[in-house]
């Protein structure tokens, strides 16, 4: 019982480290188009093509935005490119940028 509990005990000490961390999954960046942008509360709207690292069809969604100021660099209408992950539990835009 003993070495068991030391066992439980070192795994959850080897593994605080990670937690509350995204998974590192490969993020390859997604073509997408500005719908809507909400500063004040850190999320934008996106048109947007699949997602593969979060198995994701193409759609239409609302996304949260890791840094606000992310926003200011695009408007409703551009054609942007922009990565995309799972942050605290939340699908995230990490990533964006105009289309050139």
């Amino acid at each position: 019982m003993r070495n068991f509990l030391f066992a439980i005990a070192t795994a959850l000490v080897l593994s605080a480290p990670l937690a509350g961390r995204p998974a590192l999954a490969q993020t390859a960046p997604i073509e997408g188009e500005v719908k809507k942008i909400n500063e004040s509360a850190g999320k934008i709207t996106l048109k947007h093509g699949p997602i593969t690292n979060l198995d994701m069809g193409a759609m239409t969604m609302v996304f949260r935005v890791t840094d606000p100021e992310m926003l200011k660099s695009v408007k409703v209408g551009d054609k942007v490119v922009f990565e995309a992950n799972r942050v605290d539990g939340a699908i995230t835009v990490t990533n964006i940028k105009k289309d050139e």
